[in-house]
């Protein structure tokens, strides 16, 4: 679960409802081989993929399968207790009622008010009733400052039983990001910051760490949309760590120049970690680059690498270089840096591979954008 750095107050209640595809959909992203069942709900049901007969809210019978594989009911009820006011629903049926709007597509709490009149989703949901939207944010504001601590536990206890399925991982690799959340309101911690998407809009910018094998979520640390992406890069780190299952030996790093520190580096050794971490060009770097010796492939794609310490630096580390022609209409990741016809990128790594499979395995990386706006936009489609 995504964390935060300071005391959690009631206005949290907005950020689990506006933030929920990063906060609570990673519950159910990678569960699916929990095997016990929900006693409620339709235990026989026929579908039939034919254009007669349509209900809006048909699908949701494999949504619901989907959940009584997780045994989520049991899970929610189970591990998340605090005093209830409202005794028509439990804890775990609330939690729920907020969870199938989010999957179903309805981003606002007042937009759950369809499913409450609903026959067919109530029936194949096995809810005796569904909340009405003032309920729904009240249960919030009751939640927020009580339950995101027992949300997190069992979510990483969720995460370790999963991790080690169907067996024990020698080998992990972290994929770092950042993204921005706009933000629409007055929520707590929303600031100002860089936000290409609307730009002058308040927004958070959380930093996410993924499992790059199995493109689980693995933790996240959520900050103000003002702050700079290296903040609070070793807190995530220290974290992730802390999750990593006793036979897991060797752990990889992967992210892009946001990530480029040598606290982060050093911390990283001290780990005995890999990396392969995208590189600020500074003017020393861009000076390097010209009179480099390149290897050629047939692709056209060219490589080469250097030993370089950058001020401040405690050593020297060792540096890729890749060199692609610029193509007639380049795309905007090829043209971020460009020298002549040819752009550049360069990799911080201590990876012993050589220059292109390093590229190569970096590249890798570039699911995690795919599931970020997956969680953020898309997971309704």
């Amino acid at each position: 679960m995504i964390t935060q750095n300071t005391k959690n107050t009631t206005k949290y209640a907005d950020l689990w409802y506006n933030g929920a595809y990063l906060a609570i959909i990673p519950i159910t992203y990678f569960l699916i081989r929990l095997m016990e069942h929900m006693k409620r709900g339709p235990k026989s049901l026929q579908i039939a993929f034919t254009g007669e007969n349509l209900t809006h809210f048909g699908g949701l019978h494999l949504l619901q399968r989907f959940i009584q594989k997780l045994n989520l009911r049991y899970l929610f009820s189970h591990y998340i207790r605090f005093p209830q006011r409202n005794n028509r629903y439990t804890i775990a049926e609330e939690i729920l009622a907020l969870l199938y709007p989010i999957i179903l597509g309805l981003g606002r709490i007042e937009a759950s008010h369809l499913l409450k009149h609903n026959g067919v989703f109530q029936y194949l949901t096995g809810l005796p009733a569904y909340p009405n939207p003032t309920t729904l944010r009240r249960f919030l504001l009751r939640m927020a400052p009580l339950a995101l601590g027992k949300s997190r536990k069992l979510y990483d206890k969720l995460l370790l039983i999963m991790v080690q399925k169907p067996s024990l991982p020698k080998k992990v690799i972290f994929d770092l990001d950042s993204t921005v959340l706009v933000l629409y309101g007055r929520q707590e911690f929303a600031r100002v910051g860089y936000n290409p998407i609307k730009r002058g809009r308040p927004s958070y910018h959380p930093l996410l760490c993924f499992n790059g094998i199995t493109k689980d979520f693995w933790h996240g640390e959520l900050r103000p949309g003002d702050t700079h992406t290296s903040t609070g890069i070793l807190e995530l780190l220290e974290a992730s760590f802390s999750k990593l299952p006793l036979s897991a030996k060797a752990v990889i790093i992967r992210a892009d120049k946001g990530f480029y520190d040598h606290k982060t580096i050093e911390y990283l050794e001290s780990k005995k970690a890999l990396f392969a971490i995208v590189a600020k060009v500074t003017k020393p770097v861009k000076a390097k680059l010209s009179s480099l010796s390149y290897k050629r492939y047939t692709s056209g794609t060219e490589s080469s690498e250097f030993a370089y310490q950058p001020k401040g630096w405690g050593k020297e580390y060792r540096f890729i270089v890749i060199r692609r022609p610029i193509p007639e209409e380049p795309s905007e990741q090829l043209s971020l840096f460009s020298i002549g016809r040819h752009s550049y990128q360069v990799i911080a790594t201590n990876l012993k591979l050589n220059p292109l499979n390093v590229w190569k395995f970096y590249n890798g990386r570039a699911s995690v954008e795919l599931i970020i706006k997956e969680l953020k936009e898309d997971y309704p489609d």
